[in-house]
């Protein structure tokens, strides 16, 4: 169900395209009512087939989704190569430094301006949004447009031509129906 009124919207999801395909990502992001996919990589390339920039705008313009990428709201290199290491507290701390910075002030204030009209996605590379910046991210959002974030997971299955669509809800252990 797409939530269309300011007043109704109770939402905004998060995704992580790790081992992903990417026609299960983009059925995945269909299922969920995504209207805007918002890139949150500080480098919006990837090694992974179709998630690099410019072929992953392309991809999800083609079925109507809108794409963003807004590197001020990434993990610096610093912080990437913390999590990496395992090190959580320290890349927690990096990335908390780039949060409390003018330039993610701004960008926050943009994708929160674009989350009030639209169902956007943030996006990011790792699976697990516990492992990400983008849970960071998502609850700077979820306390200033005081609505919960919905963490999405692909479901490998989502373009499965037989049955309904379902979404993999990563706070669950199985896929939800959609």
């Amino acid at each position: 169900m797409r939530i269309s009124s300011r007043k109704e919207r109770r939402m905004f999801t998060t995704i992580g395209y790790e081992k992903a395909d990417l026609e299960d990502f983009i059925a995945t992001l269909q299922a969920g009512g995504v209207e805007v996919l918002v890139d949150i990589r500080d480098r919006a390339q990837s090694r992974r087939k179709g998630f690099s920039k410019t072929a992953l705008s392309e991809a999800v313009q083609s079925v109507g989704i809108g794409y963003i990428h807004v590197k001020a709201l990434g993990d610096p290199k610093e912080g990437r190569d913390a999590a990496r290491a395992g090190l959580m507290d320290k890349f927690r701390s990096i990335f908390l430094g780039v949060m409390d910075g003018e330039t993610a002030q701004i960008a926050l204030e943009e994708v929160k301006e674009l989350a009030k009209d639209r169902t956007i996605c943030l996006m990011c590379y790792e699976r697990d949004h516990h492992c990400c910046h983008r849970k960071i991210v998502a609850d700077h959002l979820e306390e200033a447009l005081g609505c919960k974030a919905v963490h999405l997971g692909v479901n490998g299955n989502a373009t499965r031509k037989s049955g309904a669509r379902r979404v993999f809800y990563s706070r669950q252990s199985a896929a939800a129906q959609i």
